[in-house]
């Protein structure tokens, strides 16, 4: 009888693999990191066969590591860095260009344009989203206009587009499946968010043939076998999400009004809204959480596009620290902030901005600022966003926030975790497992395939580490937001 289920995680600087037992524990963890390609300012790209590669690698890893064989295994979970975009040949299976990332800015020119032809309500009533580079649309739409006859040979069927999880699961199964998951279908800006399916009026707006895309499908259900990995063929991929989404299954955020955010390179805020879609008055998306048993659960989501990557500024770009944990001792040398307010707009303002041309700025220097100052500033720079985020979706959702599940990297971090639950005044719960991307997709695979019974069982697995309360006084934390939105309001390039 099989005994775990693996968990592919595709990320944006790195690959993992974890093997998970019945009771959600890992068992086996392997991590591969992979090149970053900036070919021009703001623009950001991955090699596909990186990511095929770093994945292959990381899967056997893990395996090998727990010591499995497939027998072993009843089931993969595939979760992945969403909006990237790949253009393949289907006969070949070769790439055209390289992977266009998430935080890529190179159609920003186009959304204007878009913007200017007053197509953005139409894009945000059908899909819930911005029209924004951060989308795959109009970076499928760069490509098609960009290589030499690729809109000539996708509207005769030869090419395949997908999100990370799309190729993955082509190359996994040997070129037999073109699908991709609903979760990841609609953060493309062709997806409708009320049918599940690609929209006819959208694709017309972005100038997108149809034969290109793949087949949405439900997020957990079997997708295809593995026929590519000798040591892994003949195990069903029986669960697919994006990567936010599947944290947001993985801290069992399953009741409208729960929340997590998860603290990567970015920082992704997601509130479960139940199973109608709540459009936004405060710039955030309305996105599918995921479907089940042939439901459709939605999210309101907020996107900081520099979350975690701004120590990795300090410790790359300004040689501040050697290792990005180093961070926490050198803001721990100062007991404040010194006046000093980072905003890492290195790549535009996300949600509730959403100012692409918005750049990162540095106020209340003085000659009494230090390297210590600035690294606090960096770590509440990352805490300060996300609680702009939920105030923005407490007033969409009509709620307030009884607590925040936290996930990601940076959660280790004790003081700005406590840093966070002071700014939101509400409890910052960190999980005993830290995994929960990969944990989420794990679940969504072993439900397809009846290794857990269901949700309840699964929420009966989750426990708590560590709750972090709210300390500072209120007129503290209210003083530092207001002078925070100062700070944004000089980064900003629109009003």
């Amino acid at each position: 009888m099989s005994r775990f289920v693996l968990a592919l995680d595709q990320g944006t600087t790195s690959s993992r693999a974890i093997v998970f037992d019945r009771h959600g524990r890992a068992a086996a963890v392997a991590q591969q990191e992979f090149p970053q390609h900036y070919p021009h300012p703001g623009w950001v790209e991955h090699d596909p066969l990186d990511l095929w590669e770093s994945t292959r690698r990381t899967a056997l890893g893990a395996v090998a590591e727990a010591n499995l064989t497939a027998r072993d295994l009843a089931a993969v979970g595939l979760t992945n860095q969403r909006e990237t975009t790949l253009l393949w040949d289907r006969r070949t299976g070769r790439p055209l260009h390289r992977a266009i990332v998430w935080q890529d800015r190179r159609t920003a020119d186009l959304c204007a344009k878009l913007k200017r032809r007053g197509l953005e309500p139409f894009f945000r009533k059908k899909t819930g989203l911005l029209l924004d580079p951060y989308f795959s649309g109009t970076k499928l739409a760069w490509l098609l206009d960009r290589v030499p006859g690729a809109r000539r040979r996708a509207e005769r069927g030869e090419l395949a587009f997908g999100t990370v999880d799309t190729w993955l699961l082509w190359q996994l199964t040997g070129g037999r499946v073109h699908a991709t998951d609903v979760s990841n279908a609609s953060r493309t800006l062709l997806l409708d968010l009320r049918t599940g399916d690609w929209d006819d009026a959208l694709l017309r707006a972005l100038r997108i043939p149809r034969e290109v895309l793949p087949e949405v499908r439900a997020s957990s259900g079997i997708f295809g076998e593995i026929s590519a990995v000798p040591a892994l063929n003949g195990i069903p991929i029986s669960g697919v999400a994006g990567d936010q989404q599947a944290a947001l299954f993985g801290q069992a955020c399953w009741r409208p009004g729960m929340a997590k955010n998860t603290y990567g390179t970015g920082c992704f805020l997601l509130l479960h809204t139940g199973r109608q879609p709540v459009a936004s008055k405060n710039h955030l998306l309305t996105t599918i959480a995921w479907k089940i048993d042939g439901r459709l659960e939605y999210a309101l989501e907020g996107s900081v596009f520099i979350g975690g990557a701004v120590v990795q500024w300090l410790r790359d770009g300004l040689g501040l620290i050697a290792k990005s944990v180093d961070v926490e001792k050198l803001a721990a040398r100062v007991t404040d902030n010194g006046g000093i307010y980072l905003v890492p707009a290195f790549a535009g303002l996300g949600a509730p901005h959403w100012d692409a041309a918005a750049r990162g700025i540095i106020t209340g220097l003085t000659r009494g600022s230090n390297a210590g100052h600035l690294a606090r500033a960096a770590l509440e720079s990352i805490a300060y966003q996300s609680a702009d985020l939920l105030r923005a979706m407490e007033a969409d959702a009509g709620r307030k926030l009884r607590e925040l599940r936290v996930d990601g990297g940076a959660v280790g971090n004790n003081a700005l975790m406590q840093f966070q639950a002071d700014l939101l005044r509400v409890p910052v719960v960190r999980p005993r497992t830290a995994e929960t991307t990969a944990l989420g997709a794990a679940y969504l695979a072993g439900l397809a395939v009846g290794f857990w019974k269901n949700r309840e069982e699964i929420a009966a697995l989750w426990s708590a580490d560590h709750t972090f309360r709210p300390r500072a006084p209120a007129a503290t934390t209210r003083r530092l937001l207001a002078e925070w939105h100062g700070a944004v309001a000089r980064a900003k390039t629109s009003p």
